[in-house]
């Protein structure tokens, strides 16, 4: 089947190249022309475990192509996928400029039926508004269809190749038939039904996610009050079925570039309909807080930070990913900044991004540069690399062997044993 995919980030480059590893024809189109041409050249523009490596597979074989030219690309396609950013206003709501330029674009280049496929994170209507847009352009058949996406960032590849649910939304027989055999090869469960319950499956599923982990956050808080474990707490309430063990790792905040611009948009749509979903507001409010609790913890143990070197492990929201959008780390640097510290960080992927955000601090090319001369670390991003550390090595060179473990991802007992002071998150 011949695609369009029009915007290259995490969604469409990712989904774009597994499609078309899927045998299909796929042209991936952006307005940034120099990103374009480093995608022809085989340079990924994101970090991505696999995903250079499928570009460089279905590149050869001519399955996926790559250009900046949108009306081409969708006079040549009969599946148009749109994947371009919502990126949320100051007030929350999701910003849909690009979903509307490009729909004019597609009204404007269509020359027979086709299938419009919104891919991007859109508020409860979009659909709708999309149809609106084209046909203002394009009297001919066409339909327009709500696909949302789930994929984890670090995690993408596999997430669309082994999907837990594909959710297609649309009331035409026709562009369903199509959309199930575009995802048949996937044999993963297919679920149908209207583009706004599609649209609004999106922001509940994140937004349940983002509960969930504010509220073994907030159970970690307690049993840090306590001298209590949540580790323990989380496997207890995790072993039944009913609740299930996945995001019930206790931490300091969620960030990236979904959960909290979904949650807020959820919130959004409520108040514009006259309804208030405390639920949410309490997750966000909670992660807020948390995300500072590593520096309190610091504090607890140093007293007055000014003018010491702290070392930060870690600046992606999460590991295997070079995004820092609405990362712990930013709240933690910027209140260690605040408070006077000396602060040394290194991630093994995200400093480049982490400059634009986080200017004013050092930055280190290995953990054991950081590490050297701290008074503290604060481990904020769980990379596999900082549990497989000299920590011998890194207690030598230390000018004081604290650890607080943002993720309870270190073993507390062997560091302790060496002779660290081991803060974790509610352990």
């Amino acid at each position: 089947m011949k695609i369009a995919f029009i915007g290259t980030g995490y969604v469409g480059l990712v989904a774009g190249t597994c499609l078309a590893d899927l045998g299909n024809e796929v042209i991936c189109v952006d307005n940034d022309r120099e990103k374009i041409e480093k995608l022809k050249q085989d340079i990924c523009p994101i970090y991505e475990p696999g995903l250079k490596e499928l570009i460089v597979k279905n590149t050869k074989a001519g399955r996926l192509n790559f250009t900046d030219n949108l009306s081409d690309a969708i006079r040549n396609s009969s599946v148009i996928f749109i994947a371009v950013g919502t990126p949320q206003d100051t007030d929350g709501k999701a910003d849909l400029k690009y979903v509307t330029e490009v729909s004019e674009e597609i009204g404007e280049s269509m020359n027979g039926e086709k299938v419009i496929v919104n891919k991007s994170t859109v508020p409860v209507g979009t659909a709708d508004s999309i149809r609106e847009i084209i046909a203002k352009h394009y009297r001919g058949v066409f339909h327009v269809v709500s696909n949302p996406e789930f994929l984890r960032e670090g995690a993408a590849v596999r997430d669309f190749m082994e999907p837990d649910r594909i959710v297609i939304g649309s009331d035409n027989p026709k562009a369903k038939s199509i959309m199930e055999e575009i995802y048949k090869p996937l044999k993963a469960t297919m679920v149908f039904t209207d583009v706004k319950s599609a649209e609004l499956i999106k922001y509940a599923s994140n937004t349940f996610l983002a509960v969930k982990i504010s509220y073994i956050n907030e159970i970690a808080i307690l049993a840090d009050k306590l001298n209590a474990n949540v580790d323990d707490v989380a496997t207890g309430l995790g072993l039944d079925k009913r609740i299930n063990p996945h995001f019930l790792q206790a931490g300091c905040g969620w960030g990236g570039s979904c959960l909290p611009k979904d949650v807020n948009a959820l919130i959004y749509t409520a108040e514009k309909y006259g309804l208030d979903l405390s639920i949410p507001k309490a997750a966000r409010d909670t992660n807020n807080r948390v995300k500072a609790f590593p520096v309190q913890k610091l504090r607890k143990r140093l007293g007055d930070i000014k003018g010491k070197r702290i070392a930060l492990l870690g600046l992606s929201f999460k590991p295997n990913t070079d995004d820092v959008r609405e990362a712990s780390s930013i709240i933690i640097a910027q209140e260690l900044k605040r408070l006077g510290a000396d602060i040394y960080a290194y991630d093994p992927a995200a400093e480049e991004n982490a400059r634009k955000v986080l200017p004013g601090i050092n930055y280190c090319k290995t953990a054991y540069e950081a590490l050297d001369g701290a008074y503290a670390a604060i481990l904020i991003t769980d990379w596999p690399e900082f549990n497989s550390l000299n920590f011998s090595k890194v207690k030598k060179n230390m000018k004081n062997p604290l650890i607080v473990d943002g993720r309870n991802f270190l073993n507390k007992k062997t560091l302790t044993d060496m002779g660290f002071v081991y803060e974790g998150i509610g352990v």
